[in-house]
């Protein structure tokens, strides 16, 4: 089964916007793992309108299962990550204003820089994925920065699934195929929901994780967290 980890940046949005701890980040972090996710993930971002490095320490302390955290490899962001030691780090090509995550890394032109970044947390012995689109060149270079893992940027995807879900799907399911000749894990993310996770799942070879964050807490809204986990564990199996 494709393993669910929940993205909680909208929890943190939410209490940044009154001050307090209303919600509790931890609180919720905790309870998603309850509920039956099997990861947390999280983004800090330098601004800290929403996950803070405060909270990435705290929740390290107290979750169980596997901790993921997002970001940009500033110098700042891989000596937490390094300080932290979760059990994987995404590595993301955004710049500091970015509002989302919005493409992947070109792995031709920053193989380098990656290369260097990744074996730094290789020395730490943290598992690395980075964010890809689905240029097979992007796939076959990912392989020379030393990455144990890929995460596809499934927004693509998403955009196009109700106008056509089988040409949508179909270069994923190429990109899965060149990652899976060469031994790279397939992560994915973004935009994806309870409208097209199934479908995603079952058609992409080897997914390993998905991680998913504003649709499914956008969805906790209407139908509480607890049975939102569950119906996004049911669209995996």
């Amino acid at each position: 089964m494709t393993r669910l980890s929940v993205n909680i940046n909208k929890i943190a949005t939410l209490r940044n916007a009154r001050g307090g701890n209303v919600p509790d980040v931890l609180k919720v972090a905790l309870d998603c793992e309850k509920f039956g996710a099997h990861g947390i993930t999280v983004h800090p971002r330098p601004d800290q309108r929403h996950i803070r490095y405060s909270d990435v320490y705290i929740l390290k302390e107290n979750i169980k299962t596997e901790f993921n955290i997002e970001g940009y490899p500033s110098e700042e962001f891989i000596k937490m990550v390094i300080s932290v030691k979760p059990d994987q780090v995404t590595l993301v090509p955004d710049p500091p204003d970015a509002l989302t995550s919005n493409a992947g890394w070109d792995t031709v032109k920053h193989k380098s820089f990656l290369f260097d970044v990744i074996h730094r947390f290789k020395a730490a012995e943290i598992r690395s994925s980075i964010f890809v689109d689905t240029k097979l060149v992007n796939i076959e270079n990912a392989l020379q920065t030393g990455t144990d893992r890929i995460e596809l940027y499934t927004e693509p995807y998403a955009a196009n699934y109700f106008l056509n879900k089988e040409r949508a799907i179909a270069p994923f399911i190429e990109a899965a195929k060149a990652a899976n000749k060469v031994g790279l894990g397939i992560n994915a993310g973004h935009d994806l929901s309870l409208d097209n996770l199934k479908y995603f799942a079952n058609n992409i070879p080897g997914l390993k994780e998905v991680s998913i964050g504003h649709a499914l807490i956008s969805d906790a809204l209407y139908f509480g967290l607890e049975k939102t986990i569950g119906l996004y564990l049911k669209e995996l199996e």
